[in-house]
């Protein structure tokens, strides 16, 4: 089987990744949406332009794809440069966002390949814990929700952060995954590739909401 990833680098994206390896499947490219506009209605923004870097760890080819992130044209913009790629399918790390995965399924519909969305409607809390036990460093890189402050820009989770985060989650009721937008995630080291990014960058927050400037960022390899 040979597919595509379609990756943020956020933490998601790199599940789905995992997951399509541990399936034995060959993996020949990642690709990434890369939003020219203020907004998405389907992608991640900030930090996605690293995903370069997490591909020359893994040895991968990265396919960038420029939107401007307008709704329903974004989605098109994917699909003309998947059109030249020989493979069987995209595998995408979507959770809950019916919107994301119906227009995704319908893509792939179009481009007569498959859609996989192995996350699915997975535990949040499982979902999470799997991350950080199977060796995922995951940082943190932006946060815009009550409860997570300052602090955890810039922090790679832990066991004991992460047990952190869960309660807090359950205190200001947020979704401790992320899947509302509370927060946003760069995955520097993992299983799916050899080696970890060192990134560097300065903090912003304006007393509510806040995100790491990435000032630099060095693929380190094993």
């Amino acid at each position: 089987m040979r597919v595509a990833i379609l990756s943020s680098g956020g933490k998601d994206s790199s599940a789905a990744w995992w997951w399509a390896m541990c399936k034995g499947w060959d993996i020949d490219y990642l690709v990434t949406v890369i939003i020219t506009g203020e907004d998405s209605w389907m992608f991640q923004i900030p930090g996605t332009k690293i995903v370069e870097k997490q591909a020359n760890l893994a040895g991968l080819e990265w396919i960038s794809v420029d939107s401007e992130g307008i709704q329903e044209e974004e989605i098109l913009d994917l699909e003309e440069k998947l059109r030249d790629l020989k493979i069987d399918g995209l595998v995408s790390g979507a959770i809950r966002s019916d919107y994301q995965k119906s227009r995704i399924e319908r893509m792939c519909d179009r481009l007569n390949i498959k859609s996989w969305t192995p996350l699915w409607h997975q535990s949040s809390l499982g979902h999470m814990r799997g991350l950080v036990s199977n060796g995922f460093e995951v940082m943190i890189t932006s946060v815009s929700c009550e409860g997570l402050t300052d602090k955890w820009i810039g922090h790679v989770l832990t066991e004991d952060s992460l047990k952190e985060m869960e309660e807090l989650s359950q205190k200001y009721r947020f979704n401790v995954d992320g899947e509302g937008g509370e927060y946003e995630t760069l995955v520097v080291s993992g299983p799916h590739f050899d080696g970890h990014l060192d990134v560097k960058g300065s903090t912003y927050w304006d007393g509510k909401r806040g995100e790491l400037k990435i000032e630099s960022v060095t693929e380190i390899k094993n």
